[in-house]
């Protein structure tokens, strides 16, 4: 097959939404369609016998939530299929966001009880400033929940989006009798043993047929008639050029613990998702066809296997081919390097390979020379843009619990703020360091995994303050006067830029109006 037939074939995607949708049981179920896994494990929150397979990290297997993000890939239809869960859970979403940049379309899942949660409405927002397509999946239909026109509506006033169902519930909980496919025209009819095989499917090229009343009962059958000709009406015809361009969103039903409706969102998903896109670079637009390799670093794994201190980085192909054992420019360091063991993924697992198409993600083993952001490429100077690290919302001095072990403590430490899991910052006064996160539970993660992964005890205290802003100026002596009166506050992060830890909402303002040739930014990316 050609270069350009396998980059064709190529689908890479993110699972996204609020924790407890049932996003990596989704992800679990895609595999076993895909043949990449024999059985899905239960993904039961401190009851996990059967580990869900992308969740490999030990504090994941324990606590029953996905905190990095996971990378498979798998065939399916004559398509390569990678998939990218993401974490759910608000704590870890910087992982997310960074993961949305190294994907070409994206799944949002929604839990058919609860809604539109707030996380999703983060999420869809990042996917939809880069204008990234979206299939909508509506999960737990086994379970009762919102009416389906209801809930339509409210995905589309919250999450601003143009949708159109193209497949439809016939009821829901104890009256779920099954979906209607609309794209693919058949009827799939539930039965709740289903959670381990795939059910079977009736086609229906016509919901009229009178011998449906006989396989759903005459009553549902005329609800099913009547809802599906009026969301036919209501809402618009897919085109695949507007669900493209992120103009509409298809959207599905099912119940993916009950593998149901996912055959159908997978089918549809690899005849209209697109194949890997363009970037732009600082420089200039890349397209995935170009003859010359670049790729771009979206996530760093320390210890995916504790037994050998590992870091992987994990990259993206967007352009040519990368092949092993070539000599490769690593543009922010102006080296050469070459990788004798590039992998791909199947969660934990990995695999060497020799050649990787653009769409792919593989994963190269780091020492150190890699952080998040990072390009790569077969020589030309290119900065791909879009990976910033946002403003941490919580901020606590770290310190060494045990004085045996600082060397330790340091490059765990080190190896944790390389992979993005928070933000470090050293106090320019007094040489304490200061971890921020998004959320609370990064800091028991941290703890943990320095612990568990390190050898190395931490212990936490409060650091007050409010947000951290990245300075630049172009007065240099109103940055002096900044830096003389503000010192107690001033900090440098893992890369040396300055760094305001303001103490409070009034604090940044009075700040803001008093410097005002100063600029603050809340992302490092400025």
């Amino acid at each position: 097959m050609g270069f350009k037939e396998e980059i064709a074939r190529r689908r890479t995607f993110g699972i996204i939404s609020h924790p407890d949708a049932g996003k990596t049981t989704l992800t679990e179920k895609l595999l076993l369609f895909g043949g990449a896994i024999q059985e899905a494990g239960a993904v039961k929150s401190n009851k996990i016998k059967k580990t869900a397979t992308s969740d490999f990290m030990e504090i994941e297997k324990q606590r029953g939530i996905s905190v990095a993000t996971s990378v498979m890939g798998f065939e399916y239809g004559g398509k390569k299929i990678n998939i990218l869960d993401t974490p759910g859970h608000q704590d870890f979403a910087e992982d997310t966001y960074r993961t949305l940049t190294a994907v070409d379309s994206a799944i949002v899942v929604i839990d058919v009880a609860k809604g539109v949660e707030a996380q999703t409405e983060k999420l869809v927002e990042v996917c939809r400033m880069r204008q990234t397509p979206m299939i909508v999946f509506i999960n737990k239909l086994d379970r009762e929940g919102k009416d389906a026109f209801d809930l339509l509506d409210e995905v589309e006033q919250k999450l601003g989006l143009n949708l159109c169902p193209l497949s439809w519930p016939i009821g829901m909980g104890q009256r779920f009798q099954g979906v209607y496919n609309m794209y693919g025209k058949n009827l799939q009819l539930f039965s709740a043993n289903s959670k381990q095989k795939i059910a079977e499917s009736i086609e229906f090229d016509n919901i009229e047929d009178a011998s449906l009343d006989q396989h759903i009962g005459e009553e549902s059958a005329a609800t099913l008639r009547e809802e599906v000709e009026l969301a036919s009406g209501v809402y618009p015809e897919f085109s695949q050029e507007d669900y493209i361009k992120g103009d509409l969103c298809p959207v599905f039903f099912g119940s993916a613990l009950n593998n149901f409706g996912v055959k159908e969102l997978l089918d549809c998903f690899v005849d209209i998702a697109p194949n890997p896109q363009p970037k732009a670079a600082e420089e200039r637009v890349v397209n995935p066809m170009e003859d010359k390799f670049s790729g771009f670093v979206f996530k760093i794994h320390a210890n995916i296997d504790p037994n050998h201190r590992s870091r992987i980085a994990f990259v993206k192909v967007v352009s040519g081919l990368f092949e092993r054992n070539t000599n490769y420019k690593h543009v922010r360091l102006g080296k050469s390097f070459k990788f004798s063991s590039p992998t791909t993924f199947m969660a934990s697992k990995k695999e060497i390979v020799d050649k990787v198409y653009p769409g792919d993600i593989v994963g190269l083993p780091d020492t150190g020379n890699f952080r998040i952001g990072d390009t790569i490429t077969g020589g030309e100077d290119l900065h791909y843009t879009g990976i910033p690290s946002f403003s941490p919302e919580h901020f606590r001095f770290i310190n060494n619990a045990d004085p045996m072990k600082a060397k330790q403590l340091n490059k765990g430490i080190d190896q944790l703020m390389d992979e993005g899991v928070a933000q470090l910052f050293t106090l320019i006064q007094n040489g304490r360091k200061i971890i921020g996160t998004v959320g609370a539970l990064q800091y028991e993660v941290i703890q943990y995994r320095l612990e568990h992964e390190y050898n190395a005890k931490c212990s936490y205290e409060n650091f007050p303050a409010y947000k951290a802003c990245w300075i630049e100026s172009s007065d240099e002596g109103q940055l002096e006067e900044f830096k003389r009166l503000k010192q107690r506050y001033l900090a440098e992060d893992k890369f040396g830029k300055l760094v305001f830890l303001a103490d409070s909402q009034f604090g940044l303002q009075m700040a803001q109006e008093k410097f005002d040739k100063i600029k603050f930014h809340m992302k490092s990316e400025f």
